[in-house]
């Protein structure tokens, strides 16, 4: 177990508070379908970055690159089945004071506020989404603009993520970076935990931080990954 001091918590939606792996894969499946694309190129891809810009890629057509966009959100939007909730994270969330956690998401708020409904997730006052960004993810601008808002350094703020974009995000923040998921090539850069079950929050008596995040034993040191 280790307890740790922060001014915000700022975290990923989708494949870290919500599971909307199998809504994800179809739809980029069908992209690829419709436009002769290798679906485990695109995922790849696709994988913490926003719509448009994994669109904008493969697409090297300006016009037909912003109706598929339009197309894809819609369709996104519009469809919730098999969403759930990452283990842990309804409990955890519900543990955070106010004013202490974020979203930040390569969604559209739109499909951010349907996605964190269908998981039954309570939406914070602060979501940083792809409407909000000049630069998505692997650029760490969402994640700054989240810790300003929350009146937090970003080097005593805390990031939790799932892709490969998402973490080098965080990284590049400045901001203490934990994996959720099974993302192995991080480790060694940021501890990484299966979901958060384990994961507690406590609000400190006095001082800087907002809030004590008490975490288990993270995966990569019981396994040795990345050591």
């Amino acid at each position: 177990m280790s307890d740790i001091p922060t001014s915000a918590l700022l975290f990923d939606m989708d494949g870290t508070l919500v599971d909307s792996t199998g809504l994800v894969e179809a739809t980029w499946a069908g992209f690829c379908a419709r436009h002769g694309l290798d679906l485990a190129e695109v995922l790849a891809y696709a994988h913490g970055r926003p719509t448009r810009e994994t669109v904008g890629r493969f697409l090297t057509d300006p016009l037909l690159a912003e109706s598929e966009t339009r197309r894809l959100v819609a369709h996104e939007e519009s469809e919730t089945a098999g969403i759930t909730a990452v283990p842990g994270a309804a409990e955890l969330l519900a543990a955070l004071p106010p004013g202490s956690w974020a979203v930040v998401t390569s969604a559209g708020r739109r499909l951010a506020e349907v996605r964190m409904a269908a998981a039954g997730l309570p939406l914070p006052a602060l979501m940083v989404t792809a409407d909000d960004v000049e630069h998505g993810k692997p650029h760490p601008e969402g994640f700054l603009r989240a810790a300003a808002a929350l009146g937090a350094d970003p080097a005593c703020a805390l990031v939790f993520e799932d892709s490969p974009a998402g973490v080098r995000a965080g990284l590049d923040s400045g901001a203490r970076t934990l994996v959720i998921g099974g993302l192995t090539a991080h480790d060694g850069e940021a501890e990484r935990f299966p979901d958060f079950r384990g994961f507690r929050a406590a609000v400190p008596p006095a001082g800087p931080a907002r809030v004590v995040l008490t975490t288990p034993e993270p995966a990569a040191a019981r396994t040795g990954a990345g050591r």
